[in-house]
């Protein structure tokens, strides 16, 4: 007899959205792609504490340890509770978040052999998340049957900067091996600009537009006549803002220095700009600004590295506003831009002059429009969903090979 708790063959999406050290997935429907039907991450890969936390399309929940050395060990943990809840069956596609995508990929494309060999070669350009998510991508492919794959890259967005905005000053014969700035955080600001076409019109998306996405990776992007101008990171995700641990934009001149006087290698120099550094390394105590604000009136070290978050993220603005010729919209995303009111209104203070006026009551709230009627720039809160961003380019992918 059919088994009509599970759904229709081939009538869900998952999306897979691998980090460093955990693995977020979602389930969809093929036919309303916006649609989530469960939920779920794998928490603290790597670690004796790595947990499973899910909501299945029945609404049970699943809080549990679980063994995930690594990303591969976690795809197959994912594929255990796919096989229990809604079956294998019933997945059509897996739509991946790829951090890098080099200077090749432009857009969502299938995943192929080809193209997993190329993702092997970039590894070295991001070795915090390609590699894990390369095994990802390999774990599923190892189901019989596998379905379908589908690599949506977070650089494509900045695909087509400007050649200038591009260009890394070093010799420029490393250009050859893919030497360039790509910037990150490319499914966010797609959802941004998608949302901000939805919520005041073609005309506003395609105006002068910077976003910001504020969490514990973080970026700048400018945007006008709807592409992308100009953005903070560049080669690698390390680069730009400061962020949660990671250090930002750096003199590079640190590198000969520490190495001199501290012995660092090259490894150990990576591990402290990527691992050690940002509100952690800054603060001492924590890579979380809700901590950090929490404590900076008694604790100098928690104040300035609040100090200098906001200091970076709104000079940083400046620079963009520069680039694209001013500002029309600004956006805040990510978990500090979506829930921190503080953080955004110690931002926009002094952003006047460039027709920046918060509202106080709207901003502490923190959804949808915060700035002022009488305001030259509207700024907005817009809750971010790479998840979406995913589920629907695979359905299309979907539409078009069945077309």
């Amino acid at each position: 007899m059919e088994d009509r708790t599970r759904p229709a063959e081939r009538s869900r999406i998952l999306t897979v959205n691998g980090g460093s050290s955990s693995l977020k997935f979602a389930l969809f429907d093929r036919e309303r792609p916006t649609s989530r039907t469960a939920t779920g991450r794998i928490e603290r890969i790597g670690s004796a504490g790595a947990r499973l936390v899910a909501v299945g399309e029945d609404g049970e929940r699943r809080d549990e340890p679980v063994e995930a050395r690594d990303q591969g060990a976690a795809a197959e943990v994912l594929i255990d509770w796919l096989s229990r809840g809604v079956g294998l069956a019933a997945v059509a596609a897996v739509g991946h978040r790829v951090v890098h995508g080099g200077g090749r990929y432009s857009r969502p494309e299938p995943v192929t052999d080809a193209m997993l060999a190329e993702l092997h070669w970039l590894g070295p350009y991001d070795p915090e998340h390609l590699p894990g998510e390369v095994a990802l991508i390999e774990a599923f492919g190892r189901l019989d049957p596998a379905p379908p794959q589908i690599a949506c890259f977070d650089t494509a967005f900045h695909h087509d900067l400007p050649r200038v905005a591009r260009i890394i000053p070093i010799p420029r014969r490393f250009e050859a091996l893919g030497v360039r700035r790509y910037g990150f955080h490319g499914l966010s600001y797609t959802y941004l600009m998608e949302e901000l076409e939805r919520l005041d019109g073609p005309d506003a998306a395609r105006g002068r537009v910077l976003l910001a996405h504020l969490g514990a990776g973080a970026s700048l992007a400018g945007v006008r006549g709807g592409r992308p101008i100009e953005t903070t990171m560049g080669f690698t995700p390390t680069s730009g803002l400061v962020m949660a641990t990671r250090s930002g934009d750096l003199d590079p001149g640190l590198v000969r220095f520490l190495s001199r006087t501290e012995g660092l290698s090259v490894d150990e120099f990576h591990a402290m700009v990527n691992g050690q550094s940002g509100l952690l390394g800054v603060s001492e105590t924590s890579s979380d600004l809700r901590d950090l604000l929490a404590r900076q009136a008694e604790d100098v070290r928690a104040a300035e590295a609040v100090e200098l978050f906001c200091h970076r993220v709104k000079t940083g603005l400046g620079a963009m506003a520069a680039a694209v010729g001013g500002i029309d919209f600004l956006i805040f995303a990510g978990g500090i831009g979506e829930n921190s009111p503080e953080a955004r209104r110690r931002i926009c203070d002094g952003l006047e002059f460039l027709g920046v006026t918060l509202d106080d009551d709207r901003n502490a709230v923190g959804d949808g429009r915060i700035s002022t009627d009488s305001s030259d720039v509207t700024v907005r809160v817009v809750r971010t969903d790479e998840e979406v961003v995913i589920a629907r380019a695979a359905a299309r992918l979907l539409d078009d090979r069945a077309a």
